[in-house]
């Protein structure tokens, strides 16, 4: 019998622990008689990121969103390894990891996400923030308080990309300023939050408007440095220097998986080309599969007719991942078990966001709705989608624990 960290012939192993891997492990481990499973991912604990800006605010606390990987996984039948795969030899089905392991599997799943694209940038790799680990939340936290300590005039955080996640920083940031800076929401295209809804797209506006975020559309970001940035506006030959105390990005989105030999087809992104099965691409790639953000669905499946259509593009959102990983577990066993593959179809739900503290805006079903209410919506919704039973009962009781006391104080529960 292979140990957890080596599942073998008949096993699956998926790199990557964030929405796609983590999700796609805990509904293939649900089944009955499942393959060994092993979760190869080298943070010590899993990140909810649509929460991140609440853990940023101080609404949630670290433990409510990023709960460990061994207890999430504890009693589930899902062997984890803290590790980084490194190398995928496909020809002989076996992956090398950083700390020196040669693990084989039967099937494998890629689905190790993003990471922050600074486009090349000058000085953005050196003097910009990101937003997307436990760590930059915490230097985002110690950038905020000094300036709300020192208080000197003119005071200016920069955030470059006005896409939901620069939208939603923007605002949680100017709340928790409480004036102490101004926040400037630098933006390449001409419009904020190209992708989304019209709804969401005038409520955010509102949010910004109202918070004195100062919005800047059409204009690139040309050189970052440590007290500021160079910007360049529509056509002007000259560029213009905004001075700063901080630069947060969150422009883009860049895909590095492990180097995978044979090398697979990509998109122009850098994302793995597969099916609408979520297989990736090639004749020689039916023991390989990839979900989540590095996922690029370009091709019908294999075995659908020639010329059934491309399925259309995805975005790279957690509800995408979160609908990805119940298909893919009953592929991988549909695989294992020789049966057809079912092909991916993806619901859209709508879409929920942050606007500040205590405030949100959602769309689904019809449904418009932005304020405080849309804002506890938006929150119990993500509640369900914790991972495991356990970890929403605990985070619930989290929230109430905060929500009743509040409650009390101002009289609402009379």
């Amino acid at each position: 019998m292979p140990r957890a960290d080596q599942p073998g012939a008949d096993g699956v192993v998926i790199v990557g622990g964030g929405f796609a891997g983590l999700y796609t492990a805990l509904a293939l481990a649900a089944q009955p008689s499942h393959p060994p499973l092993l979760l190869i991912e080298p943070q010590e604990r899993f990140l909810f990121l649509p929460l991140l800006y609440e853990l940023l605010s101080g609404e949630l606390r670290a433990w409510e969103i990023a709960p460990r990987y061994d207890r999430l996984l504890a009693g589930r039948g899902v062997a984890w390894l803290q590790d980084r795969v490194e190398r995928i030899d496909r020809v002989s089905r076996t992956l090398q990891t950083r700390q020196g392991r040669t693990l084989p599997y039967g099937r494998l799943v890629l689905a190790s996400g993003a990471g922050e694209n600074r486009f090349g940038v000058a000085g953005a790799d050196r003097h910009a923030l990101g937003f997307r680990t436990l760590a930059d939340v915490e230097r985002l936290q110690e950038l905020v308080t000094d300036l709300r300590r020192r208080r000197r005039p003119l005071q200016r955080l920069v955030v470059v990309g006005a896409g939901p996640t620069g939208v939603e920083l923007a605002c949680k940031l100017a709340d928790m300023l409480q004036g102490a800076a101004l926040v400037e929401l630098i933006e390449q295209g001409g419009v904020i939050l190209p992708a989304s809804r019209a709804f969401s797209r005038d409520q955010a506006l509102r949010a910004l408007q109202r918070r004195d975020v100062r919005l800047r559309t059409g204009t690139r970001v040309l050189t970052v440095e440590a007290d500021g940035v160079q910007l360049a506006r529509g056509g002007d030959p000259q560029p213009d220097r905004l001075a700063a105390d901080g630069v947060i990005w969150t422009g883009g989105l860049a895909f590095h998986p492990p180097r995978i030999e044979p090398e697979p087809a990509r998109d122009p992104q850098g994302r793995l080309l597969c099916d609408a099965t979520l297989q990736l691409t090639g004749s020689d790639a039916v023991d390989l599969f990839v979900a989540g953000d590095l996922a690029s669905p370009s091709a019908p499946p294999a075995d659908g007719p020639a010329d059934a259509a491309p399925p259309a593009a995805l975005p790279a959102t957690a509800q995408v991942a979160f609908q990805q990983a119940t298909l893919l577990a009953d592929n991988l066993r549909r695989s294992l078990e020789g049966e057809p593959l079912e092909p991916f179809r993806w619901n859209d739900l709508g879409e929920m966001m942050s606007l500040g503290v205590g405030d949100a805006c959602l769309t689904a079903a019809g449904l418009t709705l932005a304020g405080p209410l849309a804002f506890r919506l938006r929150r119990l919704a993500y509640l369900s989608r914790m991972p495991g039973l356990n970890q929403q009962l605990r985070a619930a009781a989290g929230w109430l624990s905060e929500a009743l006391p509040l409650a009390q104080r101002t009289g609402a529960g009379r």
